[in-house]
């Protein structure tokens, strides 16, 4: 999955509304550099290979000095990063690699 991820990222990164506007909130303000960091450095924590928009993922990343997790979806021409957002610790573990029960 992480070579399409990868594959799909080097063609081009589309960031779709819903990442935009999750990105852009005033408490998270996370850069498109951020995310592309993540997609081409971050750990895939979750795969859905079976989600309505088609095979997509969650990659956890760190190298910015915070937590980021961000959804995205290699499609043939492009990356669809679906969504943005810094994990919350009441909803993770400790390192926000798995989610809480």
């Amino acid at each position: 999955m992480k070579q399409k991820i990868i594959s799909a990222a080097e063609k081009r990164i589309l960031f779709l509304p819903h990442a935009v506007q999750q990105m852009s909130r005033p408490d998270r303000m996370i850069s498109t550099e951020e995310v592309e960091e993540a997609v081409f450095s971050g750990t895939i924590i979750e795969e859905y290979r079976e989600d309505s928009r088609g095979e997509s993922c969650l990659i956890f990343y760190t190298g910015s000095g915070r937590a980021i997790h961000v959804v995205c979806a290699p499609k043939d021409e492009y990356l669809a990063v679906i969504t943005a957002y810094i994990p919350a610790a009441d909803q993770w573990s400790s390192d926000f690699t798995s989610r809480r029960k």
